[in-house]
């Protein structure tokens, strides 16, 4: 049997639990949220998007210890874990045929005024932005899009990522600037499936060691709550997967005949 390893993985790695800061200076508190520190990144095809450059690891980070310092991006895990399942969500509904060339293009050649937006083009806007990963939060991140797509027999799901250029040449990450993978779209769901499972899991241990610690001088920390916002958090996947977004295509193409034409 030949095992082939899987198009797209989600991985990450927590900030150990004693080094974990809490949020504010006045009221210091350990949230669900916060606890999630650490790192993460995306393995698209043999790519490991979310990587950053051996020129900006050694501008941004050194190692107290000594070791080798994380290359990728360190953020709050639960924010790739929350806007995943935002794609599930949203961006699951198969895209028409006539409209594969929009969803494929970030910046569609359409250009406006927010203040002078067509009513009409807001279904077409919602739609489009959709498909979009968010990673506003990051300096410089690259754009990655999602769009699925049904014709015969194939279900898939297509990625495509793209680095902006940092003007002040800091921020860089490794490989090709942009790039695009289809997959069935089973095997994208799987991926979110096994992100959703490890950190809930990560969590799990991560809740359950703080019930039987002792507690920090004047961090507050409430474990009921967290048991709370945990069994909710594990709810949250199926829900997305469960939601239909309905879309109305015809609004979405008027709309799209409107920012076209304004263009």
């Amino acid at each position: 049997m030949i095992h082939t390893e899987p198009t797209i993985r989600f991985r990450f790695g927590l900030t150990p639990l004693d080094k974990v800061r809490p949020w504010g200076a006045e009221r210091p508190v350990l949230h669900w949220f916060g606890l999630t520190d650490g790192w993460y990144c995306i393995d698209l095809d043999g790519h490991e998007v979310l990587r950053y450059s051996e020129h900006t690891v050694r501008e941004l980070r050194s190692d107290s210890d000594g070791g080798q310092p994380c290359p990728y991006v360190d953020y709050y895990v639960v924010r790739l874990w929350e806007d995943v399942i935002e794609l599930v969500s949203k961006a699951m509904e198969p895209v028409p045929p006539d409209l594969l060339d929009i969803a494929a293009d970030n910046s569609p050649d359409w250009d406006w005024d927010w203040e002078d937006t067509p009513e009409e083009a807001d279904a077409a806007l919602a739609w489009h932005s959709a498909g979009f990963l968010n990673t506003s939060y990051l300096r410089v991140a690259p754009y990655v899009r999602c769009w699925r797509s049904i014709s015969g027999q194939e279900d898939t799901v297509t990625l495509t990522w793209e680095h902006e250029v940092d003007p002040e040449g800091v921020i860089e990450f490794v490989g090709p600037q942009r790039g695009r993978v289809t997959m069935p779209t089973q095997e994208f769901l799987a991926a979110v499936t096994e992100l959703d499972r490890a950190l809930l899991a990560a969590m799990e241990q991560r809740i359950s060691e703080l019930e039987e610690a002792t507690p920090v001088p004047g961090v507050e920390l409430d474990t009921e709550q967290l048991r709370r916002e945990h069994r909710d958090r594990s709810t949250w996947l199926q829900r997305a997967r469960n939601h239909e977004p309905g879309t109305d295509w015809a609004a979405v193409r008027a709309g799209l005949g409107s920012l076209l034409a304004q263009g």
